[in-house]
């Protein structure tokens, strides 16, 4: 079967179950900073949580930005700086810069 193939409400079945899979994902990989993710994918946690809050607006539901960040980092965002945060180098600093311009 191909992905045109199904239906809407398989497909949004689907596309939930593969968020959370990569909520799942992320939430075991501690090791994988932010500036990381920004740098090689264009995203990061931060861009979930808001993403989230995002969806719950389309749909008329006020969701805290700092809930759904809870969400994504699988405890408060403050925790998880504090565990597992570590600063940025000068070269993804310098990276990171380039895609901003």
């Amino acid at each position: 079967m191909k992905i045109t193939d199904l239906d809407q409400s398989t497909q949004t079945l689907l596309e939930a179950a593969v968020l959370r899979r990569l909520i799942a994902h992320l939430t075991t990989r501690n090791d994988v900073q932010n500036i990381k993710l920004m740098n090689l994918a264009g995203f990061c946690r931060n861009c979930l949580s808001k993403w989230y809050v995002a969806a719950a607006n389309e749909q008329g539901i006020a969701l805290d930005y700092e809930d759904a960040r809870t969400r994504i980092y699988g405890m408060p965002y403050e925790d998880w700086k504090q565990q597992y945060q570590t600063p940025a180098n000068a070269e993804q600093l310098a990276v990171f810069g380039k895609k901003l311009d």
